[in-house]
């Protein structure tokens, strides 16, 4: 049988991943892929598996998992669902020209999974999308090998187009600031400091030339002008820190932390590289660290949630992808029947 192709563009967006259930089991095999790749922890060998496997998992599985089950939701996971809505969303915006799906670094539904998914609904180009505003070797570039491995294992390999790294792009930094101006509106612009809290990475990873530093304080010096609050009472922070050697700072907790001492009663927290909510998001930050500044003394803490499927954030997808197809125009009555939603 002669495949036929059509003349539809595949967008496939690319999410680092999460497990299939907030079960010790799941969590051991969505950390054990997670964690096992070089690209993420710097290391591999024998002392590393025996680490891995030996202590690392054993404890962080349990831990992971009773942290999972607080922020669960009826449709699964929180990262999950939200890509998913994201991905009906942009289907929706795009139109019939465009078929849009997700895929997961780590964990189901896998970037393989769904490249094969595109190529077989005979998609001849697709455009590649990482939610990650910022290049980090441990992300993007992860993401990348893992869809570039993918490709070489179909029978046609359809054309692929990156999105590059989007950190200071106007409709990113557009929806960032209209998302954050509407939770500090929505307080009453009681905040007292603002802080933008970007995922940590060790400073090795850094020294040996990873950019993800200077993306993040780009865009952070990007949308301060575009914020409603005096930019001296913006503070750019690092979170999630794993292990004992030494990260990006300054940290998140640890800033949080002194400004209780220091007599802040009110804060936000808001999580510019994150575009979707998760666990380190809604269990480190909304949860953690809200009750941390709490207990030390703080009165208010204003957990601004992350772009997820807003529709500023959708038509900044939207614009994003037609920047690069522009030879294609949009069908003003999109139809569904070609996405790929259904699990």
């Amino acid at each position: 049988m002669i495949k036929t192709f059509s003349q539809k563009i595949g967008v496939l967006i690319a999410q680092l991943g999460t497990p299939d259930e907030p079960t010790p089991s799941a969590l051991r095999r969505y950390l054990k892929e997670f964690l096992s790749d070089s690209r993420v922890v710097g290391q591999s060998g024998l002392l590393w598996w025996f680490l891995l496997n030996g202590i690392i998992l054993p404890l962080r599985s349990r831990r992971s998992a009773r942290l999972y089950k607080e922020i669960w939701t009826d449709e699964g996971s929180p990262l999950c669902a939200i890509t998913r809505k994201q991905a009906e969303s942009l289907q929706e915006a795009l139109g019939d020209n465009f078929v849009v799906d997700f895929g997961m670094r780590y964990g189901n539904p896998s970037l393989g999974t769904s490249l094969r998914k595109l190529s077989e609904d005979g998609c001849e180009s697709i455009i590649l999308f990482p939610m990650y505003p910022q290049y980090s070797n441990g992300t993007s570039a992860s993401a990348y090998e893992a869809v570039f491995k993918a490709l070489l294992k179909l029978d046609f390999i359809p054309a692929l187009t990156v999105l590059p790294p989007y950190y200071e792009n106007d409709h990113y930094i557009k929806a960032l600031s209209q998302s954050i101006n509407e939770a500090l509106e929505a307080s009453d612009g009681k905040a007292e400091r603002l802080i933008l809290s970007y995922h940590g990475l060790p400073l090795k990873f850094i020294e040996a030339g990873d950019p993800y530093h200077d993306m993040c304080k780009a865009t952070t010096a990007k949308l301060k002008p575009l914020l409603k609050l005096e930019q001296r009472k913006i503070l750019h922070c690092y979170q999630s820190r794993f292990g004992r050697k030494k990260w990006l700072e300054p940290c998140t907790s640890q800033t949080l932390k002194a400004l209780a001492k220091e007599g802040v009663k009110q804060v936000a927290v808001a999580c510019p590289g994150f575009l979707a909510d998760c666990l380190e998001t809604l269990s480190e930050v909304a949860i953690e660290m809200k009750n941390d500044f709490l207990s030390k003394g703080g009165k208010s803490f204003n957990f601004i949630p992350c772009l997820n499927a807003q529709e500023c954030w959708i038509q900044g997808m939207k614009e994003l992808i037609i920047a690069r197809t522009p030879h294609i125009s949009l069908v003003s009555s999109p139809s569904h029947s070609d996405g790929r939603m259904s699990d």
